[in-house]
């Protein structure tokens, strides 16, 4: 038989504020086994201890009060797992982050003594690809790319193209300065792509770029871009245009963002040997 607590004794059993439990109450989270009509005093029994350790537990880990709800609610084990994967896969992806900004933050501060970038420089024909060309703001940029990769690719193949070389991105001045400008995805293809959806042919224009590599998640290469205009200045002369990335590793290939692989370049016009 389950006995009755105050919400005093209830908080020092569970671990939770007096405050955070008025608030699991008032939200329909963990709601007293009863309230006394006249006082308001809340009382709880001692079966519903191993809820709300849960509850402090999904919290603990950053879950949101919803999704509590979600997996506490859950109509069987197979449902109320899947639910707690989902999370899980979530805070990997933020420790995956996470470690990567460490990284890229000791790298700063202590850089390897005589490190130089790798830039290598490089002339490339003009190609026809197929293309995305949109109006970008640069906190939806990740998201966007993925989607318009994913319907390039798939309209590539639709139409019986093969690929002949790596996907890439033209990049506005406008994206850097302004966080919101003109971005084109495209992906080189062996014949004219057919206007489907947003999808356009497209040609890409020959340039000459410095071209750095950078390892991690293309919205997470500011380093990378940093070497190559410092190399840039120092090295080759810089002209106007769009910035240029090719992902030679992406989201097709792993799952593990660590493993990808993009070419950031930049528009120069090469001088000497």
């Amino acid at each position: 038989m389950a006995l009755f607590l105050s919400i005093g004794d209830f908080s020092r059993a569970t671990h939770m504020t007096i405050k955070t439990l008025r608030h699991y109450h008032d939200v329909g989270l963990l709601e007293p086994a009863d309230v006394d009509p006249s006082t308001g005093y809340r009382r709880y029994s001692t079966a519903q201890i191993p809820t709300a350790q849960v509850i402090r537990r999904f919290r603990e880990l950053g879950m949101p009060l919803e999704e509590i709800r979600t997996v506490i609610d859950a109509p069987d084990i197979g449902t109320r797992n899947r639910h707690i994967a989902a999370h899980l896969e979530r805070l990997e992806d933020e420790l995956g982050r996470t470690q990567r900004a460490v990284a890229s933050l000791r790298a700063l501060l202590a850089p390897a003594a005589g490190a130089a970038p790798d830039v290598s420089l490089r002339e490339l024909p003009e190609m026809a690809t197929a293309a995305i060309t949109e109006i970008v703001d640069m906190v939806d940029g990740a998201a966007w790319m993925q989607g318009a990769l994913g319907e390039l690719y798939a309209t590539v193949a639709g139409q019986g193209l093969a690929q002949t070389g790596p996907a890439g991105g033209l990049f506005s001045e406008a994206i850097f300065a302004e966080h919101h400008g003109e971005a084109t995805i495209f992906v080189p293809c062996d014949g004219p792509v057919r206007a489907v959806g947003r999808v356009r042919p497209a040609q890409v224009p020959a340039a000459e770029l410095a071209v750095l590599e950078h390892t991690g998640p293309p919205i997470e290469s500011d380093l990378a871009y940093g070497a190559l205009a410092d190399y840039v200045s120092r090295h080759a002369l810089a002209v106007q245009g769009p910035i240029r990335e090719y992902y030679l590793v992406g989201q097709r290939d792993t799952p593990e963002v660590g493993r990808w692989r993009t070419e950031v370049c930049w528009p120069v016009f090469r001088v000497g040997s």
